[in-house]
């Protein structure tokens, strides 16, 4: 009696454990095609052992969509959405015009992936983009990610709650742990050790709010089957630890980038293992586990030695502390340190790094693969199962940029090379996302196959999937696209526009790199083509989305031509000059703010107004706009050296930040050159950072919704400046 229960049981679970999968794939196709959720069929495959598969197939009028898991079966819808209905799902512009009657797969369709993990997130992403994310935008993204492909998200949210109580229970003070939890818009660097307590004080409402947030995120996460990255034990402790652990071993170190010292406790010390694994058990009992942890103990500051002696017993006790309150712990690190600062970490001090941990037991992403890929100079990470990633955007600059050839070759190139040894996955592990969404697309493609993307066939393609559309000279603009700003030649990640550096006769700012890798007159043709597909009819969501960026782009590079101008005027001592082309650079930023405010995806209003919702009184809606303001411009106080890190060309920080520090500068260069005087940089360039500041701590609404037509306003630019544009 007792085995059949058994049986019953067991088979009850199996039956239980596939309705739970198939409801939540309905559910996604109902937010998703709400008008055809049922023409869709969904049926479970029986459970793989580590890669993925699904089947589409027609039957009886219907659309079999068949997977192992939630993510598998959403791959599969997207997959017929794409294919069939000639459909996209992007971050900028959606078009979902699906045919009145769904086309019939003739033959039923099979794939299986050749990556066991497919990554998701940087530590910045929770920042440059996600940092006022609520459930609703979170539901939108995890969609995404599973209609994608995506298994292996880094799950990161609520960290400080899961702090908070371990501290509490170490006997540490709300007030001791005030100057230790950043401010919102900062957690990436907290968590990664970089800085304590800039941005806050966090106030207690938000940590608990986002316990909740992150609750949501992994229940829906694991319902797709995916398998959560949680964080871990790096050593980052409070400064109020070496008063209440006067004989504790303490390190201070310094990201240099302005913020004060942060604290490692050495893994030596003898509660280095035990708050690891305190850390891993409360979260656990908060969050579950699905034994992803990441952990990265020396993100952009050095260690304090490099024996590789040293490196070797700092590492085994860091995955000593995930394993005793895991035993199957596998640790996921990023491979960063070892491009950011491959001076330090040469072959021997990254194999006494790697090898001090089983090789089952750790997983190297490598971050930035198709910028310098990692694995080539570490042979293969040493034997460690290792992620190829493409990172493409730093600090959500907004630029049209991608290493397309690339990018369509990389990861298949490694796949089927046997130096790369353990490859196991792909990635995304950009800074920022919702910008230049053709290049996630096409790196998402790699999921289901093992050869390298065809692109000329994959960009016509994605014009028919994008604007619905045939036209050849779509495609023959974005073949330009291709060629020029996804080019990816020259520089590192794209090119900024002198607009948004801070006020200079020079041609560029630390963090403002207008360096362009292309010729920027060799961009015209493809404005001009999309110019002359709007004046056709063209107007899918994404068709105007890329004619109000390419317009942008253009605009962006010629402000530096019209810089030379106006700097050439005044080193010539020509006031009239002078005037007129800082007046026609003035106008030149109205004008992108005016075209920008067209779109949502352009616009500063959004992201203060979602910072503010946040706040449960006025002193909270002002830090969180505090805190969204300072991010993108001075990134930190008024003599932040990563000011303009995280430029944005958006509309409302156009007017009302970048050209009023323009204006500001112009009038001291037109009162030097009226008295004769030279004109005091040293003394402007305190003066603005005091003005940013001020900047920053303003409370001021912005619009949060589109004013104009896109196309419109795009055609008028259009008209003004291209004849003007090859002019010397």
């Amino acid at each position: 009696m007792k085995k059949i229960l058994c049986i019953l049981f067991i088979f009850s679970g199996v039956h239980t454990y596939a309705q739970f999968k198939t409801s939540t794939a309905y559910d996604l196709i109902g937010r998703i095609i709400p008008a055809k959720k049922t023409l869709f069929v969904v049926e479970a495959l029986p459970e793989q052992e580590g890669k993925d598969v699904f089947e589409i197939e027609s039957r009886n009028g219907k659309i079999i969509l068949r997977g192992n898991n939630g993510t598998a079966i959403a791959s599969a819808l997207y997959y017929y959405l794409d294919e069939y209905c000639h459909c996209q799902i992007t971050w900028n512009g959606t078009n979902l015009h699906l045919p009145e009657k769904l086309p019939v797969v003739e033959k039923k369709v099979q794939r299986k992936t050749p990556y066991e993990y497919r990554y998701y997130l940087n530590y910045c992403t929770f920042n440059y983009s996600m940092s006022w994310w609520d459930w609703a935008r979170w539901e939108k993204e995890i969609d995404w990610m599973a209609l994608h492909g995506i298994n292996m998200p880094l799950a990161i949210t609520g960290e400080e709650y899961t702090w908070y109580l371990v501290y509490k229970e170490m006997g540490f003070s709300d007030e001791d742990l005030a100057g230790f939890f950043s401010g919102p818009a900062y957690t990436a660097w907290f968590w990664m050790g970089n800085l304590d307590g800039w941005g806050g004080p966090l106030p207690l409402s938000w940590i608990k709010s986002h316990k909740e947030l992150q609750l949501k995120i992994l229940q829906r996460e694991r319902e797709f089957g995916m398998k959560p990255v949680l964080p871990a034990f790096t050593g980052h402790v409070p400064s109020a630890f070496k008063r209440k652990f006067p004989h504790a071993k303490l390190k201070e170190t310094n990201w240099k980038n302005g913020f004060a010292d942060t604290y490692i406790l050495d893994s030596e010390d003898p509660q280095f293992a035990s708050i690891g694994k305190r850390f891993l058990e409360v979260q656990t009992k908060l969050y579950g586990t699905d034994h992803l942890y990441s952990a990265d103990t020396f993100n952009e500051n050095e260690p304090p030695s490099n024996d590789s002696l040293f490196l070797s017993k700092l590492s085994a006790r860091i995955y000593a502390g995930m394993q005793q309150a895991d035993t199957a712990a596998v640790w996921v690190m990023q491979g960063w340190l070892f491009y950011s600062d491959r001076k330090f970490w040469g072959t021997t001090q990254i194999e006494a790094l790697l090898n001090a941990v089983p090789d089952n037991k750790m997983l190297l992403l490598d971050l930035a693969a198709e910028i310098e890929p990692v694995w080539k100079r570490t042979a293969a990470f040493y034997g460690k199962p290792w992620i190829w990633n493409m990172l493409n955007n730093f600090g959500g600059n907004v630029n049209l940029f991608g290493r397309m050839d690339g990018v369509a070759a990389g990861p298949a190139l490694a796949l089927n090379d046997t130096a790369s040894k353990r490859l196991s996955g792909i990635g995304l592990t950009m800074e920022a996302i919702e910008q230049n969404p053709v290049m996630y697309e096409l790196m998402m493609q790699h999921t289901w196959q093992s050869g390298p993307i065809a692109l000329d066939e994959w960009l016509t393609k994605y014009v028919l999937n994008r604007y619905g559309s045939n036209d050849k000279e779509l495609v023959k603009a974005w073949q330009i696209l291709r060629q020029t700003v996804y080019n990816g030649k020259l520089i590192r990640d794209g090119a900024e526009s002198i607009i948004t550096g801070r006020p200079t006769l020079d041609s560029t700012t630390e963090w403002t790199r207008t360096k362009l890798n292309y010729d920027r007159n060799d961009l015209l043709p493809a404005w001009d083509l999309f110019i002359k597909a709007a004046a056709k009819g063209e107007g899918t969501d994404g068709f105007r989305y890329d004619l109000v960026d390419i317009t942008r782009q253009v605009l962006a590079n010629y402000a530096h031509p019209l810089q030379q101008k106006w700097v050439t005027a005044y080193n010539d001592k020509d006031s009239i000059a002078f005037s007129k082309y800082s007046q026609q650079f003035i106008s030149l930023i109205h004008d992108m703010d005016r075209l920008l405010a067209t779109r949502k995806d352009f616009m500063l209003g959004p992201w203060l107004s979602s910072a503010r919702k946040w706040g449960n009184d006025n002193s909270e809606k002002a830090l969180y706009e505090r805190n969204a303001r300072d991010l993108i411009t001075l990134w930190g106080d008024a003599a932040s050296p990563l000011h303009e890190y995280s430029n944005r060309q958006w509309s409302g920080l156009l007017n009302d930040f970048y050209s009023q520090r323009w204006l500001q500068f112009f009038h001291m260069l037109q009162l030097s050159l009226r008295s004769g005087k030279p004109a005091d940089f040293s003394g402007f360039d305190k003066k603005i950072s005091n003005w940013e500041w001020q900047w920053v701590n303003e409370q001021k609404v912005f619009p949060e919704n589109p004013h104009g037509n896109s196309i419109t306003v795009a055609q008028e630019l259009y008209r003004k400046y291209r004849p003007k544009y090859m002019l010397k």
